[in-house]
This record gives C-alpha cells, structure tokens and sequence, in this order.
C-alpha cells in the first residue's frame, strides 16, 4: 500500500472517531462546561481522540465519496450529539431540583451566572451544579464517562445508527430527568409545605401580624439548613443514576 494513502486513510479514520468523540464533549457534564475555554475543549477532544483511536476499532477508512463521507460523519456527529445531550439532560435534573429548592426557600430571584450551559440559574442550583460537577472529577466518575464513549463503539458502529431508538431513549432521558429533580427536591417540598401551612395558621389566628415579613427570614435560615442536611444524599441521589446511565445508556 502506498505510505501516503495510509496515512490519509488513518488521518480519516482519526477524524471520524473524532466527530463522535467531538460532539459529545460538547455537551458532555464536567468536560463541556462553558466555563473552560473553548481551545482547551478542543485540544482536549483532539487529544482524547487520538488517545482512543487505537481502542475505538476504526482503523484506516479509505473512502473517497463525498456523499458516502458525509453520510458516516453525519452519523458520528449524530451519536456524539446524542450522547452528550442525554448526559446533560439528566445534569439539568440538578437545575430543576435547585430552583425548586430555591422557591422553596424564598431564593427564586437570586439567580447566578451561567453554569452548566443553563441560562438563569439561582444560586442554589448554581450551588448543586458546581458541586456536581466537582464530585465527578473526585470521585473519579470522569473515567466512567471516558469508558462510556469509548463503549459507545460496540453499540453503535461507525457510519450507522438507529434514530427512532435514540429518540425514546432521549425521551426516557427527559423522563427520568424529571423524577430525579423531584425526587431530589422532595424534602424541600415537605418543609416548605409545614412552614407554609404554619404560616397560614398564624395569619388567621392574628391577622395583623405581617406573616411574610417575620416568617420570611425563618423560610430561608431553614431551607439553607436543609440544604446542608441533605446536599450529601441531595448529590449521591444525582451521581448514582448518572453513573448507571453511563455504563448502559439506559434506564
């Protein structure tokens, strides 16, 4: 075989692996935040690229149809876009249970930059992502995700992919998003509701007393604490079902 041809074929081969690779960083939790430059987003899925190259299967892809090449990275493309859309679906379940911890606590205005590429978050959730995504790292869950992409190659193979299959997963993924949201922010809710109540109680029993404007400072002194009580159980009940997600793209 001639070394140049080879060499093109393994250099296509290489950027085929990187457009899954590519487009699931993209979205991917923990290695997609806007928050890292987008220059080391890119040397990094260049890197890992070539790093799983050799564990991907690939191999040289000698191709020379246009049409036939833009059919297997439309389809890489597709994959990677999918993977990483479903992992930052179910990372959104930390925006939700957040904001309901916030409405809560009376801190639904107190909104914080833009984190985890969610526009408008409140604090608290800016709190439970930021958390989220240092417990990836530490508990060395970024490994998982590495793993997982390079699993996705026995599950999809190169240049083909099953559209009405990925789209009831990624439905399934929005699903379970919002269970895990809820189930998250289930003591809030239970706490919100007997200090209202209590509120409501006391306004009818004296109703001159300004209700909000005692009560207002006990709503958020108690919401913080509860936070404190639960974010341990709060960021395992998130970590666990990402992590099974991960290691079977399914629920």
């Amino acid at each position: 075989m001639d070394l140049s041809a080879f060499i093109s074929d393994a250099l296509l081969g290489y950027f085929v692996v990187f457009a899954r690779l590519g487009g699931a960083l993209l979205f991917m939790p923990a290695f997609g935040e806007q928050t890292v430059p987008v220059r080391q987003r890119l040397l990094f899925g260049l890197v890992l690229s070539a790093a799983l190259y050799p564990a991907t299967g690939v191999g040289p892809i000698s191709e020379d149809r246009p049409a036939a090449l833009l059919l297997i990275f439309g389809a890489e493309v597709t994959i990677g876009l999918w993977i990483g859309l479903v992992a930052r679906t179910l990372m959104s379940a930390l925006q939700f249970a957040g904001y309901q911890v916030a409405l809560m606590s009376g801190l639904a205005n107190a909104l914080a930059p833009n984190i985890g590429a969610f526009e408008g978050a409140t604090s608290m959730a800016a709190m439970l992502l930021v958390g989220a995504t240092a417990l990836i790292f530490a508990t060395d869950l970024h490994h998982l995700i590495i793993e997982s992409l390079l699993m996705s190659y026995q599950l999809f193979q190169p240049g083909s992919f099953m559209l009405s299959d990925m789209m009831d997963q990624y439905a399934r993924a929005v699903q379970y998003s919002l269970y895990l949201g809820l189930s998250i922010a289930g003591p809030f809710y239970v706490a919100g509701l007997v200090l209202n109540v209590g509120m409501g109680l006391a306004n009818r029993m004296m109703a001159s007393l300004q209700v909000f404007f005692i009560a207002q400072p006990l709503l958020i002194a108690a919401g913080l604490a509860l936070m404190v009580l639960a974010i341990p159980t709060m960021m395992r009940g998130f970590l666990e079902p990402f992590a099974e997600w991960l290691a079977t793209y399914g629920f």
